[in-house]
This record gives structure tokens, sequence and C-alpha cells, in this order.
């Protein structure tokens, strides 16, 4: 008979061989019930015990009712209803089964020094979902958690089949597509494009939507009407100025990459005596109705609730069936035309 290495028990429970070797080894870092499925999945496979590694108090697993511990990393922490929608949501359903929810701040930045939260490496934390996380070095580091994972998006530069987890997406092509579609069919020829493509992926889908809706009628895109490139969290307002003051002309429209674009594009606008519709149309994404201005945007509307709904699922779905191959999901969106594009 094969003799039973500690690989062949990590990939059978989905985890790796330096967690497994943490138990046999009585090394700090692996949570109570973590070290049980494992001990308990080495006796099943007949691999002999260190000496001074107990068996599984099947009694003690039996009788406890202590809830899970599930994570939600949030970098660049958000009060915006948009944001809260998805983490109550996300609450909501915990409060259901005995889950607690451990909100986890982590920075937009790290170095080369830094160490995730205690609370995502101590072993008391059986999942974690991931939220408003794009920073490339934070976003590699948390795919080597030992634990279950699922993203809410992620970085351009980091693909999906990197992250050792799960991820969830908004639908962004489609909807802008059809969005600058109707655009077109309205007649328009010249066309803008701002937001930071480069950080989230669905950023980037959203302008790849743009650009197939422009392919698919034969419109060249006219790239000095385009502010894509890394813009600053809080640099925003500025740079648009910047950019509407490096303008010759303005083209017919403007497609953004979220409503809060659109609001600072729309009151720069105005500033300059351009007035939507009349004048420009302009569209935004998110349906994220903060602002009076934000009322009249044509825009893409995100269930929020369903995604938070779908995190909450997906995580338990993880933890549950660990070895099943990760998933990339898509939250359909509705696309709602509104005063800003003149319907």
């Amino acid at each position: 008979m094969k003799k039973v290495k500690l690989q062949d028990i990590a990939d059978s429970l989905g985890v790796s061989r330096t967690t497994v070797w943490k138990v046999f080894s009585d090394k700090e870092g692996v949570s109570d019930e973590l070290k049980d499925k494992i001990i308990s999945r080495a006796l099943e496979m007949d691999y002999s015990l260190p000496e001074g590694i107990d068996r599984p108090d099947k009694s003690k697993k039996e009788s406890s009712d202590a809830p899970l511990n599930i994570a939600l990393a949030v970098s660049r922490p958000e009060s915006s209803i948009f944001w809260m929608r998805i983490i109550h949501q996300i609450a909501k359903e915990f409060s259901k089964q005995n889950i607690n929810l451990v909100y986890t701040y982590l920075p937009s930045k790290i170095n080369e020094n830094y160490i995730l939260p205690a609370s995502l490496s101590n072993g008391n934390t059986q999942g974690m979902i991931i939220m408003n996380v794009y920073n490339v070095k934070l976003l590699k580091l948390l795919s080597t958690c030992d634990i279950p994972k699922v993203f809410f998006d992620t970085a351009v530069s980091v693909p999906t089949s990197e992250l050792n987890g799960d991820v969830i997406l908004m639908e962004n092509y489609n909807s802008v597509f059809k969005l600058t579609k109707h655009l077109i069919d309205k007649g328009i020829k010249t066309f803008g494009f701002i937001g930071d493509i480069n950080y989230a992926k669905s950023n980037h889908e959203r302008y790849e939507g743009f650009l197939g809706a422009l392919d698919d009628h034969n419109l060249a895109l006219d790239h000095t009407l385009t502010l894509t490139g890394s813009i600053g969290e809080d640099t925003y307002k500025e740079e648009i100025e910047l950019f509407l003051d490096t303008l010759s002309s303005i083209p017919q429209a403007f497609v953004c990459a979220s409503d809060y674009v659109a609001c600072l594009l729309i009151s720069s606008l105005r500033k300059r005596n351009i007035r939507v519709p009349h004048d420009i149309l302009v569209t935004g994404f998110d349906d994220n109705i903060e602002s009076p201005i934000a009322e009249n945007i044509t825009t893409v509307h995100v269930y929020n609730q369903n995604i938070g709904m779908r995190l909450a699922m997906q995580i338990l779905y993880r933890i549950k069936y660990p070895n099943m191959p990760y998933e990339l999901s898509y939250i359909e969106t509705k696309v709602i035309y509104r005063n800003s594009s003149d319907d």
C-alpha cells in the first residue's frame, strides 16, 4: 500500500501542506476546528499520528455550539449607501445562522514588511470575504491565507485564477455596451470616457464594453477625449478639471465608470456653462443616488442586496466544500435611462 504523505492529507482537504505540518508539529496558527479535521482525515487515511498528537474529542465536538467567525476584510472603508447595503445584507444573512461577522480593516497600500491582521492569521477565522481591495501586493498576500475566501472584484493585474478563492463581480461589459449603443442609436458619434481603468477589474470591463460598442458601429475613439489612467483616490475632482481644460473641443457624450465620476464631471461642465443634456450627454454606473445630480443620471443599476446575499452564500459554500473548483460569478445588472442622456 502506498505510504500516505502530508501532501496527500492536504490535497484531500484543500489546504496547504504547511498547514498539515503545523498541526502534526504542534505549531500555532491553525484553528481547533481545522486541526480536528486534519487529524480525523489522517486517521481515515491510516496515517500514523506523531507522538503527542491527540485524537479529536468527538463528544466535545458534538456538544460545541461555537459560532463560525467570518472576516469581512475591507480596504478604503466605505460609508456610502452603495457599500453599506452590501455589508448590511451580509450581516443579515449571517445573523440567521449563528455566524460572527468580523470587520477587518486593511490599508490601501502596504510595504514589504506588512503583516496581515491577527484576525486573519490566528486560526480563529473560518472564512473571509474581501471587498474593495485593489492593492496587488495585498491581494497576493491574502491569496496565501489558508482559509476559504471570496473576493468581490479584484485588481486588473491579478488574474482571478491566482487568488485561490472564489470571485464575484457585477455584470459590467454588456450593460455598458448596451448603454453606449443606446447613445449611438441617438446619433452620437464622438465619445469620451472618464474613469481609472487600471486598478479595478470592474472598471476595466466597463471600458471594454464601451470600446466594444464603438467597434461594433465602426466608430473611432479619439483617445485625447479619455481620462483612463491612474487617478488618485482623493484627486478625481481636480484631475477632471485639469482634463477638461486640456480639451480643444468636447465630445457629444461622456461615458463614466461610475455615478461618482459622472457627478463630478457634470459639476465641472456646469462651471464651463456646458449643459447636460442640452450640450452634451453623460452616463454613469452603480445607480448610487447620494447626490441631487445623480438622480438624473442615466446609469446601470447594481443589485447591492443580492450581491451581499450571494457573498454570504458563497463563503458558506466554500467552507463546506473546500475542494470544489473555484468559481467566477457575475450578478446581472440593469441599464436605467434618465435625463442625462436626454431620455
